[in-house]
């Protein structure tokens, strides 16, 4: 079997890539590098830097390639920046992608395994959140993964295209030889971890007025190792598949804060800021289905465990990875 990756070079593209290796799948990546690292690159893996804009050279690569399936992950990815950019997101997110499904359709490329998002069901009215639950995006991020989403259902229908979709909660932590660096670091764990690593002074809060048990947001979040687990399994299923990926479990911002205060020994001191906007107060997934068909149960994903390997990658990866390879 091969897959081809699209955003391998990304932070849960890598890992992924790195996993599907370890398990003996030829792998290509394709990364346009505006926000993955090369370095980031399992040297086994095939690498092309490509925009997925560009369609005539996407076309001749699966040509060339003739890959068995793809796994999408190349997307814009932060909800604060789509509330301020939303025309970047959709053009990325949608348009392009949709290069991607015409390249797969005109070569015979059957399967796709696709990155979505909890960010699709919005101000969910029950938790946890059940893939049948309503889907009402509040930011352009998660509108644009819901479009997708129907997107593929049509090419499904159209083109015998077998879309595989995994709705993420929050990806976290770190394999032991690649980990998470944005150039401007939205999450919160790995800004957490800065502050204990002397990078900054303190981490944010975004809000505290929250119908929660301590007023500040609550989020599940998934190790990037089980995530990378779930890719795995889905690509064995031959129908049109949806799933949520989370723990079950969630976890407020101060619970994290000191949770990572306990891993690394660091005070991590914290301050207070207004809320960003299009950000729920709760998202905590149903993972009964994927748990039922898929038989995949989250390994690595105790908040303890998931700081702790993120916390070891930051200490050796001080500057995240290097900017030439």
């Amino acid at each position: 079997m091969k897959i081809l990756v699209t955003g391998g070079a990304g932070y849960v593209g890598s890992i992924c890539v790195e996993h599907l290796l370890d398990s003996g799948i030829a792998t290509v990546v394709v990364d346009n590098l505006s926000e993955g690292h090369r370095a980031a690159v399992d040297e086994r893996a095939a690498f092309h830097c490509l925009d997925l804009r560009d369609r005539e050279p996407l076309l001749a690569l699966m040509q060339n390639e003739k890959p068995d399936a793809v796994i999408h992950f190349a997307a814009n990815a932060y909800v604060a920046e789509s509330m301020r950019d939303p025309s970047t997101y959709f053009r990325n997110n949608v348009s392009h992608g949709i290069h991607l499904l015409d390249a797969m359709v005109a070569t015979g490329v059957r399967k796709i395994v696709f990155s979505s998002t909890c960010a699709v069901y919005g101000l969910p009215l029950k938790i946890p959140i059940e893939e049948r639950s309503e889907t009402r995006p509040i930011n352009p991020y998660g509108e644009s993964k819901l479009c997708f989403e129907k997107i593929l259902r049509w090419y499904a229908e159209i083109h015998g295209i077998v879309p595989l979709i995994l709705r993420y909660f929050n990806a976290a932590g770190a394999s032991e030889r690649r980990g998470e660096d944005h150039r401007e670091e939205p999450h919160l764990i790995p800004r957490v971890l800065q502050v204990a690593l002397g990078q900054r002074k303190s981490v944010e809060v975004c809000g505290d007025g929250y119908a929660t048990s301590d007023g500040t947001a609550i989020r599940d979040y998934v190790h990037v190792r089980d995530l990378a687990a779930a890719h795995l399994a889905v690509l064995q299923r031959e129908q049109p598949s949806l799933y949520n990926v989370g723990t079950g479990e969630g976890y407020s911002v101060l619970q994290v804060i000191e949770t990572a205060r306990e891993v690394t020994g660091c005070p991590i001191p914290h301050k207070l800021c207004p809320p960003r906007p299009g950000d729920p107060p709760r998202l905590v997934a149903d993972v009964h289905k994927i748990r039922q068909e898929l038989s995949w149960a989250p390994a690595h994903s105790r908040l303890s465990k998931i700081i702790e390997s993120a916390w070891q990658w930051h200490r050796t990866h001080p500057a995240g990875y290097p900017e030439h390879f």
